[in-house]
């Protein structure tokens, strides 16, 4: 593979019009998310519109990256049609310029692009996101109508797991607080068996450092009387970051943090499959944004004097709405434990790959 100034300059064109894909695409999401916020948050709390537009700005990165396949596909399109329009595209082919030459080194930028966006852009936008939650706590405050729902949390070792319900939860300079706690602990026996020890009723729980701080404590161990005490320390093997992911999405947990959630989470006897999903797709993201790369490639090359361009633009366009929708189906029925998780994260970018390879062999070598 060569890199001369035709693959250079089919590069130029297309990180430009990527760019330009990427600044509509993110106007649009801060435009739709504002009026969203303005909605949901205006009409119940007094906020200026510089708090929104900081909500917006806190919020928009997280949605911008599940819609990044999109600024490749339209953004490549966007160029190839104007190189075919243009006949550039026709003056480099009848030169004897293999448009492998030109694709090829485009669609390793974009999966260098994905790269990036997982190892360094993912982290970015999930601390974003986990600020935009806190921030809009605060400007909510007492306005929010939606009742606090219960708190379940499960931690553990070889040795022993403590089940956690609270009836409400509370974030405090960055330390999980829970309150009206009920501890479950039971201990293993040599058959890894959980067999229950004691119950722990507290109306207050504090996360700290390698243990959680207990205020007004009520225990009770199998089979005798309760117990109190002002205060009482439980060591935890949860840490203020990883409690708080037991109360977000997958999608909210950055690339880094995801196989130490899969670790804490198993240990405590949980299924980690959603974070197992999550962490594939992430790690299957420089194939997706290849993929949608050539794809728009392969349904552009056509000669614009043969006519019919801009339907077979308009069936690429939809061809890469379809993977995206492929992608969650696929997500879905891995949750469902109905396909693999590794078949479920790889396989859509993985056809969408090899179906515009096989769409840009027909068209270029017949």
């Amino acid at each position: 593979m060569r890199f001369g100034r035709i693959e250079a300059y089919v590069l130029s064109r297309t990180l430009l019009n990527v760019g330009v894909a990427l600044a509509v695409i993110g106007a649009v999401i801060v435009l739709i998310q504002f009026v969203d916020l303005s909605r949901s948050v205006g009409v119940r709390a007094e906020v200026s519109v510089a708090q929104l537009f900081g909500l917006t700005a806190l919020r928009a990165p997280s949605l911008l990256l599940v819609l990044l396949p999109f600024v490749f596909l339209f953004g490549g399109m966007s160029a190839y049609v104007g190189l075919n329009r243009r006949s550039e595209l026709v003056a480099m082919r009848a030169a004897g310029v293999s448009a492998w030459r030109f694709i090829l080194p485009t669609a390793l930028v974009a999966g260098l692009a994905g790269v990036i966006s997982v190892t360094l852009l993912n982290p970015l936008a999930a601390a974003s996101n986990a600020q935009f939650e806190i921030r809009r706590a605060e400007v909510m405050d007492n306005y929010l109508i939606d009742a606090p729902e219960d708190v379940w949390l499960r931690q553990g070792d070889e040795r022993s797991q403590i089940v956690i319900h609270a009836r409400d939860r509370e974030i405090i300079d960055g330390q999980v607080v829970l309150r009206g706690v009920s501890l479950f602990v039971y201990q293993k026996t040599e058959a890894g068996v959980p067999e229950f020890r004691r119950r722990l009723e507290a109306a207050e729980a504090r996360l700290l450092p390698g243990f959680w701080r207990l205020t007004d404590v009520r225990e009770a161990a199998a089979g005798e009387g309760s117990v109190r005490s002002e205060s009482l320390s439980i060591r935890s093997s949860l840490d203020s970051e990883s409690a708080m992911e037991r109360f977000a999405s997958p999608e909210a947990i950055a690339f880094w943090r995801l196989p130490a959630a899969i670790r804490t989470t198993e240990q405590a006897g949980f299924s980690a499959s959603r974070y197992r999903l999550r962490f594939h797709q992430l790690l299957a993201t420089p194939l997706l944004f290849a993929g949608m790369t050539i794809l728009a490639a392969a349904f552009s090359l056509r000669l614009a004097r043969l006519g019919g361009l801009a339907g077979l633009a308009g069936a690429g366009v939809a061809l890469g709405f379809v993977f995206f929708f492929l992608n969650e189906f696929a997500g879905a029925l891995a949750n469902a434990e109905v396909i693999p998780l590794a078949a479920a994260a790889w396989a859509p970018p993985l056809i969408a790959l090899l179906s515009g390879l096989t769409l840009l062999c027909y068209t270029e070598d017949g």
